[in-house]
């Protein structure tokens, strides 16, 4: 993984800032508690913004359509694939997932950082879109670990948590293309969004500083 890095402070205001703002993709193992910290990230820092993933799943019990997730048809989902309306889209699980690409870019011009939570396969697609995103992967204290907490959650038919189970080493293999792994051990989340949070403050200071292009 990358080293530490640095570049300047570009705040403006409470929200907006100045320079280029940073395109952060958070990814990780099912279960690793991603959802959790973007939503801590959200209320810690005011210049940050995130992007609803689309789904052609399902909510789980709890979800909030346009909150957690945009639900949409999988008729819908396949025209914005072909109007090239997705800035990534991959089949996760036997359901499909994809970035809006124009929410993404409005943001960006508006001088926000934007953070999106995808799959490994997503931030890699969005890594070679535009390589200066900047990559964050949530790594589980152990695989053990990881599988206690998924059975803990529960709420996935026994079928789907058997592919997310498998699909974990695989994903944990993958983060060598990330900028950074951020380990976030069971009840210490406080402490990853607290590095998190410093990653973010090192990045904007970073000379030169990340310009994201997505045309």
């Amino acid at each position: 993984m990358g080293g530490d890095r640095t570049a300047p402070n570009r705040s403006k205001g409470a929200g907006a800032t100045d320079g280029s703002p940073l395109l952060v993709v958070l990814s990780g193992p099912s279960g690793v508690g991603k959802d959790a910290i973007l939503a801590r990230l959200l209320t810690l820092e005011p210049r940050l913004r995130r992007v609803v993933t689309l789904t052609t799943r399902s909510p789980r019990p709890g979800e909030v359509d346009g909150q957690d997730y945009r639900f949409v048809s999988t008729d819908l989902f396949q025209g914005m694939i072909s109007e090239g309306e997705l800035l990534e889209h991959a089949r996760v699980y036997s359901n499909w997932y994809g970035v809006p690409k124009g929410q993404v870019v409005d943001l960006l011009r508006q001088g926000f950082d934007v953070i999106l939570r995808t799959d490994v396969q997503g931030a890699a697609t969005i890594k070679g879109l535009a390589p200066e995103a900047l990559l964050v992967f949530i790594a589980p204290a152990s695989l053990d670990e990881l599988a206690e907490r998924r059975r803990k959650r529960g709420g996935i038919p026994d079928a789907d948590e058997e592919v997310r189970l498998k699909t974990a080493p695989k994903e944990m293999q993958a983060a060598e293309i990330f900028d950074y792994v951020v380990v976030n051990p069971e009840g210490r989340m406080d402490d990853t969004v607290a590095r998190i949070r410093a990653i973010f403050e090192e990045e904007r200071r970073r000379e030169p500083p990340r310009r994201v292009s997505l045309g």
